[in-house]
């Protein structure tokens, strides 16, 4: 079974109920804009609320200083990175102690210790419900790459999202009733269908 993110989170209750249901990933937003973005105060609460996860901040086009400082005061366990990083970036942040995880660009990898595939609007960096191009996720694979599939991932497609082979599904937009508003029923019905993916996968093989 592929591990889980829920990204886009800006409250602790829902993060520690996520937890205890077995998220693997908590993801929160440090991106001007985003109508899910955190500021450090929010994003502490959560840290502190949640216990069990790695926690992921999302950056587009920070510097690196300005997502060591952010990185280091929640603190995070993960940095992913949209918008132009190059290996240098994801180098310094890697000696750091952070793992990487930085957006396919179709490009050779940069170092990261994973590669994210994510649909895109052309304007905002995650969180538009558009599908991505699954296929890119057998020739990252190929490549010896680790994965992580975003995207409009919802209850709907989670599992045909799981049979891709990716190491990291990253749910966003579908699990809120309003922008940044996540709702724990919508990621109870997701996890269902998830969980039972995985149990026919071991039934039949």
């Amino acid at each position: 079974m592929p591990r889980l993110k829920v990204c886009g989170v800006t409250r602790p209750e829902f993060a520690s109920e996520a937890v205890r249901r077995g998220v693997d990933y908590i993801g929160m937003i440090f991106v001007d804009g985003s109508p899910r973005r955190v500021d450090m105060n929010a994003a502490l609460n959560i840290v502190s609320a949640e216990k069990g996860a790695k926690v992921v901040g999302v950056f587009a086009n920070a510097s690196v200083d300005e997502i060591v400082s952010t990185a280091r005061r929640v603190p995070l366990n993960v940095v992913q990175l949209h918008g132009t990083y190059g290996g240098e970036a994801v180098a310094a942040l890697k000696q750091l102690g952070f793992e990487v995880w930085r957006l396919d660009d179709g490009g050779a990898s940069a170092g990261e210790d994973a590669t994210l595939v994510d649909g895109s609007d052309g304007r905002r960096c995650g969180g538009t419900g558009k599908l991505a191009d699954w296929s890119r996720v057998a020739t990252l694979k190929r490549e010896g790459r680790c994965v992580v599939l975003a995207g409009g991932l919802s209850a709907d497609n989670i599992a045909e999202a799981a049979a891709t082979g990716a190491d990291v599904l990253d749910v966003n937009s579908s699990l809120e009733i309003a922008p940044g508003e996540k709702s724990i029923v919508k990621l109870d019905e997701l996890l269902a269908v998830l969980h039972r993916q995985t149990n026919n996968n071991t039934t039949t093989h």
